[in-house]
């Protein structure tokens, strides 16, 4: 057994940084009510630990590669403890806000390097093995977030979710302390600094300006020069990256359509699978009335179907091409969304939303394993480690960038549903504040309920057109192969299957 232990400290790590980006979302309207924030500040609250996510994960796979994978890992470990440990301390939306980057900061740390830790630790079947049961991990992560946070935020209090990382943290660093061995790339390059600075200043601009969008308006001063300032910023990145010899991002990679439709594919698939969820749990807590553990339960069908469909696409997909694998799988994203819009009227419970929710994870389920392996096969051997976080890159960006868009979007249909009445009103919807109104003014049911559905009806639109957006991307990047190029890998290859297993 203790030649599992690597396997143990990595997989520690990994399902802690990944029950993070989702136990959140169940605690949100305690958070607004303990910390009296707004809209914005629970946006954030979600967003900067998945931008950090984003912004850092391929500068933190070349530090690990120069400096050490493990050495990185724990510092990771500890990073990410010391910030749990700050977020749950927190006593203002603004040190939360901070804390969670830095939790970001650590999760990247320990994300860049998990795989390259078990692929040093594991040789042939054990690799294999070792890696299908990190991404059943990553699955089992997604799926128990919710209900974790439920669980903790509804007995024990929201700052829980943050302590609860504590002993599991210390217990990681123990484990990898004791049975995993340094490893390092002896051909890495140092760090390219100038990309890292001009991607995360991008980034972080877009999404500000799209979480002030509702607030400031589209054609404000403040959202354009947002804007402006991230469109500087990622020309800035593009600049250094193709004239730097060290990039964190070989921007030839792009040159292949199948790359392309690997990036786009996993940035919409995170935008319109799980970006609602947050707005979707304001609903069934402040309006519905239901405690943090029953939200936390509505959201899992669609944890539960993803987790199970990919564990399956292996055996039953394996011979179908990535494009239908792929295109089919953000098309039913898109319209298990959909589904949720046609279904979500004033008045309805939580039962309507079941369906898309299923719908929706059967998608995630198909699509996830094969984006994984055509991105490792459309590059060469030695940059299939650049190529994999790069897609973990897409992805956490796409989940950052969702929110905000989407969080846009369920503030104007609230507005719109609420049928002239204050746009103060909408705000205080959209901070987990119906409760409130509702004990102020029982007659308010109504038109609470009808804001909420205008709202919520919103977002699933939008979030089905970005699924079918994807899927209509994807069959037209991926195509069949010229002569000596890379073939796409079938999803059961272990590596590339694994490593983006129904992970958010």
């Amino acid at each position: 057994m203790r030649k599992w232990l690597p396997l143990t400290a990595v997989c520690l790590g990994a399902f802690m940084l990944l029950v993070d980006v989702t136990i959140v979302t169940v605690a949100l309207p305690d958070m607004a009510e303990d910390m009296k924030t707004g809209f914005a500040g629970l946006q954030w609250v979600m967003d900067v630990y998945a931008l950090a996510l984003a912004a850092l994960l391929l500068g933190a796979g070349s530090l690990a590669d120069r400096m050490g994978r493990r050495r990185v890992y724990l510092g990771g470990l500890a990073v990410f403890a010391a910030a749990s440990l700050a977020c749950g301390l927190a006593t203002g939306p603004e040190a939360l806000i901070a804390f969670r980057a830095v939790q970001g900061l650590g999760g990247a740390a320990m994300f860049a390097t998990t795989m390259a830790l078990l692929s040093s630790a594991y040789q042939g079947r054990d690799r294999g093995i070792a890696f299908g049961v990190w991404g059943a991990v990553n699955g089992a992560a997604a799926a128990a977030g919710p209900i974790v946070g439920g669980l903790l935020t509804e007995h024990f209090g929201w700052r829980w979710i943050f302590f609860i990382n504590l002993p599991f943290c210390a217990l990681a660093v123990y484990v990898t302390v004791k049975a995993v061995a340094e490893s390092r790339n002896p051909r890495a390059t140092g760090l390219d600094l100038p990309g890292m600075v001009t991607f995360t200043a991008g980034a972080g601009a877009l999404t500000y300006a799209l979480i002030r969008v509702g607030e400031n308006g589209w054609t404000s001063a403040a959202t354009l020069g947002l804007l402006g300032l991230a469109v500087v910023a990622f020309a800035a990145f593009v600049l250094v990256e193709l004239r730097s010899t060290k990039p964190m991002l070989d921007l030839s990679l792009f040159r292949s359509p199948h790359f392309v439709a690997v990036m786009a594919g996993g940035l919409l698939l995170s935008g319109a699978a799980f970006s609602y969820l947050m707005y979707v749990s304001l609903w069934l807590q402040s309006a519905e009335g239901m405690g943090p553990v029953q939200a936390g339960l509505v959201l899992v069908p669609m944890s539960l179907a993803a987790f199970v469909v990919s564990a399956l696409a292996g055996r039953l997909l394996h011979a179908a091409p990535p494009r239908l694998t792929i295109a089919g799988g953000l098309l039913l994203i898109g319209a298990g969304a959909l589904l949720q819009a046609w279904m979500t009227d004033p008045g309805d419970g939580w039962t309507a939303l079941v369906p898309g929710l299923v719908l929706t994870g059967i998608g995630v389920g198909m699509a996830t394993p094969q984006l994984a392996a055509v991105a490792m096969a459309s590059v060469a051997p030695a940059r299939a480690g650049m190529a994999g976080g790069a897609l973990n890159t897409s992805r956490q960006l796409g989940n950052a960038l969702g929110i905000a868009v989407l969080g846009a979007v369920f503030h104007a249909g609230l507005v719109s549903g609420l049928d002239g009445r204050p746009r103060q009103t909408a705000d205080v919807l959209a901070s987990g504040g119906a409760g409130r109104l509702l004990a102020e003014a029982p007659d308010a049911a109504r038109w609470v309920e009808a804001a909420f559905a205008s709202g919520l009806r919103e977002t699933f639109l939008a979030s089905g057109v970005m699924g079918v957006a994807g899927a209509l991307l994807v069959a037209l990047l991926i195509r069949r192969p010229a002569a000596g190029a890379p073939v796409p890998a079938r999803a059961s290859a272990p590596a590339a299957a694994a490593s983006e297993r129904t992970s958010v």
